[in-house]
């Protein structure tokens, strides 16, 4: 039988903040463990918590951003269980009056496995505002609790069951990952446990509009572990169904190096919790002009920043996708490409030569010594001909290793381009006498010889001969002397 696929996400997404959600403790990673801890994350008795209203702000924006419908009146209640992570028992959420609500992301492009998608929307059902938990660890048959991590501002964005393939799982949470970060809400860093994704997912019969069981994955550690989770857990339900086995709701964990979902436990409903309204925090209230406030000050999204760099800059639709994949990025080629040189070339050197030289060196962009326009300085030697692209290598390497500008390196190294016709003529005289047996297979009709002869010339030259003129040169000696 055929089977179409239900996939609903559940992310869940640290927010960018000074502080913790309900105490001042600072919200950061790295610290040794059990150190950024206060009575309140700790959950001592008679505490109250005093809530973080940069958290609610980056909520609300976070909603916008994501076409959601912001609640004028929020509540925060208590989600109830035992376990070592939460340290009062009790974790403080949201139920039944999220912030967000009936939003949507955008999706399209092409999937993980490299096939096209249609473009659609991928709805939202909510985003509401909770603590993170304690970071437990397993190691050697001992277990540890790191407590920093608990009382951290904690989104939790629900899709509706809307997506219908791993590749749009996929798709889904790369957009959502570039609108938290073009957002400035999240930095999402996974391996730091910034964004964490659960997956639900279900299988029914083509053509059925009723739901099939559905079944939980966690333990997925990144997006390619979610794509390889839905691919697996689709062709394990279908071969329980095929086989005529009841399929039961539970959740299953991710095991990456075994390719394959294993039981956890059954899935806990959500009355288990027993969710009530926080005694200790009054109610949220935002007034329209508030929400519109929020939503003046909302930054371009990448979708937006991909059109516009196309159509404003003359771009590719692979050279804005990649520029637009990093927030920073984009703005470092903006702010060279607006400094007059020519935007596509600009575009050029930053994907290929500026990611190389950053990648070789281990730095991050915000580390970069060669700022914008002295990478737009570059790029307009190179159009003016000053020096030719493989200089322009040269040169960019310099820019990195000593902070000057691409002018005075050109300057101190003597690197301007010959373009002197007779200067060209006598390398390519020592060239000919060279290479008698290149320019035997030359005159032979082997075309293809003549760019062994330029590429001798560029090295006789250093290579600061004007590749345009050796051709040049060449030819007419060949025309001259056949």
């Amino acid at each position: 039988m055929k089977y179409e696929a239900v996939i609903g996400l559940e992310v869940h997404i640290q927010v960018r903040t000074a502080s913790k959600m309900f105490c001042s403790c600072p919200n950061r990673n790295g610290a040794e463990p059990n150190t950024l801890v206060c009575p309140v994350c700790m959950g001592y008795p008679g505490v109250l918590p005093v809530p973080n209203h940069e958290a609610i702000r980056q909520t609300v924006r976070a909603g916008l951003l994501t076409n959601c419908r912001i609640a004028t009146f929020s509540k925060f209640d208590r989600k109830n269980y035992f376990y070592p992570d939460m340290p009062k028992n009790y974790q403080i959420s949201q139920y039944d009056l999220p912030f967000c609500r009936a939003g949507y992301v955008e999706i399209g492009g092409t999937g993980f496995s490299g096939q096209p998608l249609a473009n659609r929307k991928i709805g939202i059902t909510r985003i509401h505002l909770e603590e993170d938990v304690a970071k437990l660890t397993h190691t050697a048959g001992q277990s540890g609790v790191d407590y920093n991590r608990a009382g951290i501002p904690l989104m939790e964005v629900v899709s509706e069951p809307d997506m219908r393939t791993p590749d749009e799982a996929y798709a889904y949470l790369t957009a959502l990952k570039e609108i938290m970060r073009y957002g400035e809400i999240s930095d999402c860093d996974m391996e730091k446990g910034q964004l964490r994704c659960d997956v639900n997912v279900s299988l029914r019969p083509e053509g059925q509009s009723e739901f099939g069981t559905k079944i939980e994955i966690k333990n997925l550690n990144s997006f390619r572990a979610v794509h390889r989770a839905l691919e697996y857990e689709i062709w394990r339900q279908a071969q329980e169904l095929d086989a005529g086995h009841r399929l039961r709701q539970e959740t299953r964990g991710w095991n990456d190096d075994h390719v394959e979902t294993y039981l956890m436990r059954t899935k806990e409903e959500a009355h288990d919790y027993r969710y009530f309204p926080e005694p200790d925090l009054m109610p949220v209230t935002f007034t329209e002009a508030e929400i519109e406030k929020i939503r003046s000050e909302l930054p371009e999204l990448p979708e937006a920043m991909r059109l516009r760099f196309r159509r404003d800059y003359g771009l590719t639709e692979y050279d804005a996708g990649v520029l637009t994949q990093d927030r920073d990025l984009a703005r470092y080629f903006e702010a060279a490409a607006r400094v007059g040189a020519t935007p596509k070339l600009v575009a050029n050197w930053v994907i290929s030569e500026l990611l190389r030289e950053l990648g070789s060196r281990g730095l991050a962009l915000a580390d970069c010594p060669v700022p914008p326009t002295a990478l737009a300085g570059l790029v307009t030697l190179i159009e003016r001909k000053t020096i030719n692209g493989t200089i322009g290598k040269t040169v960019l390497t310099a820019m990195f290793d000593s902070g000057k500008t691409p002018e005075e390196i050109v300057r101190e190294q003597g690197l301007a381009q010959v373009s002197d016709d007779s200067a060209i003529a006598g390398f390519v005289a020592e060239v000919i006498a060279a290479c008698p047996e290149q320019v035997a297979q030359y005159r032979a009709g082997n075309a293809k010889v003549l760019q062994y002869l330029v590429g001798q010339v560029m090295k006789r030259s250093r290579g600061k001969a004007n590749p345009q003129l050796a051709v040049a040169q060449l030819k007419r000696y060949f025309e001259e002397q056949p």
